[in-house]
């Protein structure tokens, strides 16, 4: 249970912030002028305020999750504490990571925790890295290997390949990389291992985009979790206005931006009823027409590039392959991947139950409780039908990976999302490391911060999905 302090100074006694009585003592030291190191950002994320998530009317099931999650491993942790404002949807995602992570499976649990670190690091996720360092170490790791990918046996070394593929550019994988994989040999890895060594990537670089996407922080017991951190004039004005950028006449057109996407939705509601007569030619044209349109979708040149921290820089091989846009005018693109000839319904979903008993059925269930999702509400409007506008996130992910459906029109992607959370859902899809707080609060500003942490788990689950689809259809291929 979450409780706040008896003094008002917001501790609480769960996910390892100070009690009241030693929140107490660090303020007479302070007061006698001794400098500590305190929490870099205040509370599970740097872009939502703390009351959002740690609300004194919490819903029971959410309160609930927490108090298992306490029981279990003695903490709740960031993540953790932000998913819980979709606590059907934690349910779900702990029930996948548990079996990942923790029951019976091919691998040994060493490698499935040192398989997470190499999947964060290719986007330079601190936060998962030191996680799973900790974790590897637990459960009898050897300590040698967290020297770097080069101390690690050639048979994990012989993922990496593989997993700077799926992280970055997905489209390229083939059935030879699979085959090199499997070919017989001292390293060589069984379909079964395989299989859940890649639904761990994808995992990991997917839960990746959710620790950017969502300004998550490092936990107080992280290296950097505390640091000392000078005040600055930036740091104090953290008034609503100044964070969410919607006072005075920019809340007025911020108000303006949710009755123009309720009206467009309705619109197109109606004209689904109304207009069945589309050729699939018009449908192929708009889906190629939105993917190259998003090419001109990228983050403005002020974002700062990332230094790779040593404790994730050791992890990584071939730093700079990155995210490509997968149609570049003047270059050969890769064909199209239709949705209609390898889905994860009829296909994918099979394969992985096949191989990996259990699993199918859990990433099933949670790809289906992310997609259904709603609350029938939008900003301040109750009773809405959102089902377009999820459709159109879940499918943009899937568009900017080179995933076309047949029986969708890409015309419904403009009409619903904005320049401006276009940016951001391509910004933490595809390289999650550079997404920022100025694009978060940028987008859809109107709207609450857990409609937002909504936006980021369809991401999260649209992009794994993405990955996995061009994995098994390699798998697939390989076997026939």
């Amino acid at each position: 249970m979450i409780v706040a302090g008896s003094d008002g100074c917001g501790c609480t006694d769960i996910k390892g912030y100070l009690s009241c009585e030693q929140c107490g003592d660090l303020r007479n030291k302070e007061d006698r002028g001794i400098k500590l190191p305190r929490q870099l950002g205040r509370g599970p994320s740097s872009f939502i305020p703390v009351e959002e998530i740690l609300q004194e009317g919490t819903e029971r099931a959410q309160r609930q999750l927490f108090i298992e999650a306490f029981v279990s491993t003695g903490r709740v942790d960031n993540i953790t504490m932000v998913m819980g404002l979709h606590p059907e949807y934690l349910a779900s995602f702990w029930k996948t990571q548990y079996l990942l992570l923790h029951l019976d499976g091919p691998l040994p649990y060493h490698k499935r925790h040192y398989i997470a670190i190499m999947a964060a690091a290719r986007h330079q996720c601190s936060y998962l890295v030191g996680f799973h360092v900790a974790e590897f170490l637990k459960v009898g790791g050897n300590p040698g290997w967290l020297q770097g990918l080069h101390c690690a046996p050639q048979k994990l070394r012989n993922l990496n390949e593989i997993n700077k593929i799926l992280a970055h550019r997905p489209w390229l994988i083939t059935k030879e990389h699979i085959e090199a994989l499997l070919k017989t040999g001292e390293n060589s890895w069984s379909l079964a291992e395989l299989i859940q060594a890649l639904v761990l990537l994808t995992h990991y670089h997917s839960l990746a985009s959710f620790v950017f996407g969502c300004g998550i922080n490092l936990e107080t017991d992280q290296e950097s979790g505390h640091a000392f951190q000078p005040p600055s004039p930036r740091s104090c004005d953290s008034s609503p206005a100044s964070e969410d950028g919607v006072s005075g006449s920019s809340g007025k057109d911020a108000m303006q931006e949710v009755e123009v996407l309720m009206a467009r939705m309705k619109l197109l509601q109606e004209c689904q009823l109304e207009e069945e007569g589309v050729t699939q030619e018009e449908m192929e044209t708009r889906f190629e027409l939105e993917k190259t349109e998003s090419l001109l979708v990228a983050p403005s040149v002020d974002v700062a590039e990332h230094t790779l921290p040593p404790n994730v820089l050791r992890f990584v091989e071939d730093p700079e392959f990155g995210y490509k846009d997968f149609t570049r005018k003047g270059e050969q693109a890769p064909p199209t991947f239709r949705a209609q000839d390898y889905s994860w319904e009829d296909h994918g979903y099979s394969l992985i139950n096949r191989l990996y008993p259990d699993m199918g059925q859990l990433l099933d269930e949670k790809f289906q409780v992310v997609y259904n999702l709603t609350y029938n509400t939008i900003a301040m409007h109750s009773g809405v039908d959102t089902t377009t506008l999820r459709r159109a996130i879940w499918n943009y992910v899937h568009c900017v990976f080179g995933i076309r459906y047949d029986d969708y029109d890409y015309g419904e992607v403009n009409q619903l999302l904005e320049r401006s959370l276009k940016v951001y859902i391509k910004t933490v899809a595809c390289y999650p490391e550079k997404a920022t707080k100025r694009m978060y609060t940028h987008f859809w500003r109107h709207f609450k911060h857990s409609e937002k942490v909504h936006v980021n788990l369809l991401l999260l689950e649209a992009r794994m999905q993405a990955a996995l689809l061009y994995a098994l259809r390699a798998i697939t291929r390989y076997m026939t």
